[in-house]
């Protein structure tokens, strides 16, 4: 009985090492196993001054940086956006060409999977 004990914990540990080694390798997380890191969608126009308009957005959801880079990904696909998130304080930082949309702000952020949770305009 002893035997058969010792090797099925022997064949759990060798299991668990397999696991951990391919998440290693390959990573995963909250946004599913073995999902590559998105690539960051970047803004073509990266001056300040054309975008005289800001909002912050607390963003609910988000558990990991993947998670913060959809978001991300989302708003600055928005067009006219800016969006800079952080998901330490949950909040997507987003300056804007014009008066900023906030439909359409929500509806990229629930698009991606999340939702916003408070939106407010700084000016």
């Amino acid at each position: 009985m002893t035997v058969w004990v010792i090797a099925l914990l022997a064949v759990l540990f060798a299991w668990a090492l397999y696991k951990a080694f391919r998440k290693l390798k390959k990573g995963g997380g909250c946004c599913g196993e073995h999902e590559a890191a998105e690539a960051r969608v970047g803004v073509p126009d990266r001056k300040k001054a054309h975008y005289p308009y800001e909002a912050v957005l607390d963003i609910g959801g988000m558990t990991c940086e993947n998670c913060a880079r959809k978001v991300e990904n989302a708003l600055n696909g928005a067009g006219g956006v800016w969006a800079s998130v952080s998901i330490a304080s949950h909040q997507a930082k987003i300056r804007s060409k014009t008066v900023p949309d906030e439909e359409k702000l929500r509806d990229a952020v629930r698009q991606a999977g999340y939702v916003v949770t408070r939106f407010t305009r700084k000016n």
